[in-house]
């Protein structure tokens, strides 16, 4: 009877470790340090999965160390990279992946999330979200703009669980899977959703009344600020900075040329 229950039990212990170290990965960043950046926080993280797979004390104080050094990532994929490592892990447990390997795939799979994550999330969705939000209260409809964000919030945290148990059942092989989902496209789909909200923040708040020119010269202004910004020729503090002198001065601008052309 004990010799079947112990196997069961065994097995309840390290689903509790792992769910454990999901929650964890909410506290990623609070550690984070100049040197390592969120290594300590990726040491939190891992601490309870590497206790259930790694029982001999030496092996786990050897897995710590695997995992001091410098780490750093977008923490919306935490844990997806903490589901990948304990996969990981586990076959290192099992001696079917060698150890030494495990930092260069390591720093290149963080980094190569690092930037979808900063693509598509901090790039676009989260803009979205704000974008949205501002446009819906400035129109009269909070309880939406408050639907819309708890929509997202609640989608962010259905992604992290299911990246977590993607990458603690398959590993690395899930990186196949979300290449095929194409996100850094995706991104740049949202971005042109993003314009089409800004441009529809910008017919709420432009002083009323106004004529048609007045908003396609302030248009034709954003463009070609977002041109010289991306190209690299101007940084984004001066070209805000100039874009909202632009517009302080506009109305003067406007009148000098009226009287100039008798207008």
């Amino acid at each position: 009877m004990a010799e079947h229950s112990f196997p069961h039990l065994r097995a309840d212990t390290r689903t509790v470790a792992f769910l454990r170290s999901f929650m964890r990965c909410y506290l990623a960043g609070a550690a984070f340090n100049s040197r390592g950046l969120q290594n300590i926080g990726l040491m939190y993280a891992m601490l309870p999965g590497l206790t259930a797979i790694h029982e001999d004390p030496k092996e786990l104080k050897t897995a710590l160390k695997r995992y001091a050094r410098h780490y750093q990532s977008h923490p919306f994929w935490t844990p997806c990279m903490v589901g990948i490592l304990l996969n990981v892990e586990t076959t290192i447990s099992a001696g079917h992946f060698p150890p030494r390997m495990l930092a260069k795939v390591k720093d290149t799979t963080s980094y190569t999330l690092s930037a979808i994550g900063d693509s598509v999330f901090a790039g676009s969705t989260l803009i979205f979200w704000a974008l949205a939000t501002i446009c819906l209260l400035m129109t009269g409809f909070p309880i939406l703009a408050f639907a819309v964000g708890l929509i997202f919030f609640l989608g962010l945290q259905v992604f992290r669980a299911y990246t977590f148990v993607c990458g603690v059942k398959q590993g690395f092989r899930f990186l196949e899977r979300l290449r095929r989902w194409d996100l850094i496209n995706w991104g740049t789909k949202v971005k042109y959703a993003n314009a089409a909200l800004l441009l529809w923040l910008w017919t709420l708040i432009w002083p009323r009344p106004y004529d048609w020119w007045e908003f396609a010269v302030g248009l034709t202004a954003l463009m070609l600020f977002g041109r010289y910004v991306r190209t690299g020729l101007l940084s984004r503090v001066l070209a805000v900075a100039v874009f909202v002198g632009l517009t302080e001065f506009f109305p003067l601008l406007e009148n000098l040329a009226r009287n100039a052309f008798g207008l």
